[in-house]
C-alpha cells in the first residue's frame, strides 16, 4: 500500500461495534477505506447500524456473537476465515462494568466483567493471530481505559481488567514483533457513550470528573475512534506496545 494514510483494501473487525466507542471506531476505519466486519452481541441494534454504513456505500458487514464465551468466539473466526481471505485490523473494544465496592462483589459480578472484558480481548486476540500472520501483518488495537492507569470510583475489577489489557498489549507487541503485527492500547477517560451516560447524568459527579479534566469537558467517540485509527493506518508502521491515554489531560492531572 503506498498511501500512508488510507486502508483501502484492508479488512478490520471491530468488536462492540453497534453503538458508543464502538460504533465510531467502525465508521472511522470504513471512511478510511476499510471492509469493516462490525460484530456486537445485539444482533438487531447492529443490523441497524450496518444498514446506515451500507446506505451510504460503505462496505459494512454485521456478524452478531457474544465474544465473552469461547464457543462463540471460535464460530465469530471460522466464519470470519471463511468469507474473507485475510485479516489486518483487530479492535478489541468490548467492555462491561458492575459498579460495586470491592468487599460486596459476588462471584457472577467478578466473572461477568472478567470474561465480558479481559478474557474476550485475550481470546480474540488469540483467535485472529493465524489470520493477521497469514496476511503477513497487520494492527491490533485494544481499548482499555484510564482506570488500568489509577485509581478510579469505576471499582476494583474493571480496573483490573483494563490494566490487564495494557499488559497484554506490551506483551503482544513484542512476541508477534516478528511477525510484523503491531499491537497497540487506547485508554480512554469520559467519553459520552450510553456506557457512561447513567453516572454522567449525575450533575454532583459531572462536575467531580469535569474539575480533574484539564480540558473540562467529556470526550466524544470519535474522538477515540482517530486516534484508533492512526494507529491502523501505514503512517503508524513503527508504532508498537504503546497505550495512548485519549483523556482530556486527566492521567497527567495533579495537585
Amino acid at each position: 500500500m503506498n498511501n500512508r494514510w488510507s486502508l483501502q483494501g484492508t479488512t478490520a473487525l471491530v468488536t462492540g461495534a453497534s453503538k458508543g466507542i464502538g460504533a465510531a471506531v467502525a465508521e472511522e476505519l470504513l471512511r478510511f477505506g476499510a471492509t469493516v466486519i462490525a460484530v456486537a452481541r445485539g444482533a438487531a441494534d447492529l443490523e441497524a447500524q450496518v444498514a446506515r454504513w451500507q446506505a451510504q456505500g460503505l462496505d459494512a458487514h454485521a456478524l452478531s456473537a457474544d465474544l465473552s464465551r469461547p464457543d462463540e468466539r471460535e464460530n465469530l473466526l471460522r466464519e470470519i476465515s471463511r468469507r474473507w481471505p485475510k485479516l489486518h485490523i483487530l479492535v478489541n473494544n468490548v467492555g462491561t462494568n458492575i459498579r460495586k465496592s470491592t468487599a460486596v462483589y459476588s462471584a457472577d459480578d467478578y466473572r461477568h466483567v472478567m470474561e465480558t472484558n479481559l478474557e474476550s480481548t485475550f481470546g480474540m486476540c488469540q483467535a485472529a493471530y493465524p489470520l493477521l500472520q497469514l496476511n503477513g501483518g497487520g494492527s491490533i488495537v485494544n481499548i482499555s481505559s484510564v482506570a488500568g492507569l489509577v485509581h478510579l470510583r469505576t471499582g476494583s475489577v474493571y480496573g483490573m481488567t483494563k490494566a490487564a489489557i495494557i499488559q497484554l498489549t506490551r506483551n503482544l507487541a513484542v512476541e508477534w514483533a516478528p511477525d510484523n503485527i503491531r499491537v497497540n492500547c487506547i485508554a480512554p477517560w469520559y467519553i459520552r457513550t450510553p456506557l457512561a451516560a447513567g453516572v454522567l447524568s449525575n450533575e454532583q459527579y459531572l462536575q467531580s470528573v469535569l474539575d480533574r479534566t484539564p480540558l473540562q469537558r467529556i470526550g466524544e467517540p470519535e474522538e477515540v475512534s482517530s486516534a484508533v485509527a492512526f494507529l491502523c493506518l501505514p503512517a503508524a508502521s513503527y508504532i508498537t506496545g504503546q497505550t495512548l491515554s485519549v483523556d482530556g489531560g486527566f492521567s497527567v492531572n495533579g495537585f
